[in-house]
């Protein structure tokens, strides 16, 4: 799923990791090896 707009927010599932997006720029969000999954 990529980052379609700024304001969503993506959340870790492994360590915890949030992190709010300012600028979108349709990529993926990667993080322990995993995509972030959308939480808004």
């Amino acid at each position: 799923m990529g980052v379609k707009a700024a304001g969503e927010n993506y959340k870790c599932n492994i360590c915890g990791n949030e992190v709010t997006v300012t600028k979108a720029g349709g990529g993926v969000l990667v993080c322990c090896g995993e995509e972030m999954e959308k939480t808004s």
